[in-house]
């Protein structure tokens, strides 16, 4: 298949570097020192997995130049998505579908909003990895996984053909029966290990370890749950257990991807994590005080970020 990363970050390095030394025709999307990198050196990614370098690596920050291909991993951050969607129009063809890969639950609605739903795929990931240097990217622990699947659940040789690449890259790849319980599911850990993690400034292994932070991580879960029951998600009952299990057998340095981005100062998926919480809460009527409170603490430090408020 010939496939474009777009946006080849932790996540998108990670998947398409898998993919592209398992033989398949892909693409990265990326910018600035990040894609200079690329360009010279070719894509490093060390994983227990075991290390690979893509050298040389297709690589740009320009989709007009790619062409039309047969798949598109969509990898940036949540709130780039809207532009990504228009961005990437040069490279969809008529049968080009695109897989969102995001933390949160709006990618799918955005970018069909824009190319239209019969283009979209439902999708998530799960890894942890981050970017050590420009063109180096480590994933520093938990099996790798991505699974995806029709908006309508209903099965689809496209689906199957993805799947089947990944495959053939050693990437477990699942086709859920109900794609969007699976980003839920996935939705209520991230955000809860985001939003704790972030507040707390602590790694998974003390949050889980203290009983005080360890109910706080429950309590997130049993919010989101209640969430995603009054619109109508069918999440399964035990989800807070295996979420928990999950905690539990991850490394205990590990951290979010948000959680780092605002103890860097930098932009974070905030709004698109705990934010979203308290947006859908209220609209529902459900509760979510826990969430409320970590939207609204790690607030003032997301506006500094985005160039809106400066403090010390």
């Amino acid at each position: 298949m010939r496939i474009a990363v777009y946006g080849t970050g932790a996540v998108g390095g990670y998947f398409g570097g898998r993919l592209a030394a398992g033989g398949e025709d892909v693409v990265f999307i990326a910018r600035g020192d990040h894609l200079r990198a690329i360009r010279e050196h070719g894509l490093r990614v060390e994983s227990f997995k075991g290390d690979f370098v893509i050298h040389p690596a297709q690589a740009t920050d320009d989709p007009a130049q790619v062409g039309t291909v047969d798949a598109v991993l969509v990898t940036v951050k949540a709130w780039q998505v809207p532009d990504a969607a228009n961005a990437m129009r040069p490279m969809i063809g008529n049968s080009t579908f695109v897989v969102p890969l995001e933390n949160g639950v709006d990618a799918p609605d955005q970018l069909s909003a824009v190319l239209g739903r019969d283009r979209v795929l439902g999708g998530l990931s799960k890894i942890f990895s981050y970017i050590v240097e420009p063109g180096h990217i480590r994933h520093g622990g938990a099996e790798p996984v991505v699974a995806f699947g029709e908006l309508d659940n209903q099965k689809s040789e496209r689906a199957k053909r993805l799947q089947q690449a990944f495959a053939n890259a050693g990437v477990r790849a699942d086709i859920p029966a109900d794609i969007h319980a699976a980003i839920w599911e996935k939705f209520l850990f991230i955000a809860t290990i985001s939003g704790i993690g972030s507040v707390c400034r602590a790694p998974i292994g003390v949050l889980r370890s203290i009983p005080q932070t360890r109910a706080m991580l429950e309590q997130s879960m049993n919010e989101i749950l209640a969430v995603a029951r009054a619109k109508g998600i069918a999440i399964r009952e035990d989800v807070v257990a295996r979420a928990m299990g999950f905690v539990d057998s991850l490394p205990p340095e590990g951290t979010a991807s948000m959680q780092r981005d605002i103890l860097d100062g930098k932009p974070s998926e905030l709004e698109y994590q705990n934010g979203t919480i308290v947006r859908l809460g209220k609209e529902l009527g459900i509760e979510t005080p826990l969430h409320r409170f970590l939207y609204h603490a790690l607030l003032p430090l997301e506006i500094r970020a985005r160039g809106q408020i400066a403090f010390p």
